[in-house]
């Protein structure tokens, strides 16, 4: 539990350095996998219940941010996030979209990932009390990791390389809603 734990650290440690796109949302996904590891080794109702809803939910916005991932490669052809950043001022819905994802990769309420990672904190709590320490670390680095990647790629100068970016396609939209209606869902009616 101790070493699922670390590995939360680490992994996001890792994530607050990367600077491809790709990659941050992959390291950024192992992150929160400890948590399930360590909820899983647990064995407790609350635990295992968090990591159910923990996997399912994360599972759909770690794939909608890739999807996200995608359509700024497609316009940019680049995954560095420096080179990608202000697309905010050329393609606003996607903006909005970058915006509800990394919200909820944060685990902010009232969507499941918030859910599934109360109810694994406070099942680590009551198994020792000292995990408090490491899982709210690994909470500030999962805020500040995602709120950079966030920034990194909305806000800022659009550079000169990238003066003409095709708009968005409705397909975009109606894949990453695919994404967004299952949470909706389970936000509703999480006994689901």
């Amino acid at each position: 539990i101790i070493m699922a734990m670390w590995g939360i650290l680490m992994t996001s440690l890792i994530c607050t350095r990367q600077t491809d796109l790709k990659s941050l949302i992959a390291y950024s996904s192992i992150s929160h996998m400890g948590l399930v590891v360590a909820a899983t080794l647990i064995q407790t109702p609350w635990s295992l219940t968090g990591a159910v809803m923990l996997m399912i939910s994360h599972g759909m916005v770690s794939s909608a941010l890739f999807c996200l991932a995608n359509t700024n490669y497609e316009r940019t052809h680049s995954r560095t996030m420096l080179l990608t950043r202000g697309l905010q001022t050329t393609i606003p819905l996607m903006a909005t979209w970058w915006l509800l994802l990394n919200l909820s990769n944060m685990a902010l309420p009232p969507t499941p990932n918030f859910w599934g990672e109360l109810m694994i904190m406070t099942a680590l709590f009551n198994w020792s009390p000292w995990t408090i320490i490491i899982t709210g670390l690994g909470t500030i680095l999962t805020a500040a990791y995602t709120l950079h990647m966030f920034l990194m790629t909305q806000q800022g100068h659009l550079p000169k390389h990238l003066k003409c970016i095709s708009p968005t396609f409705t397909r975009e939209h109606c894949l990453l809603m695919m994404h967004l209606l299952p949470m909706i869902f389970i936000m509703m009616k999480p006994e689901l």
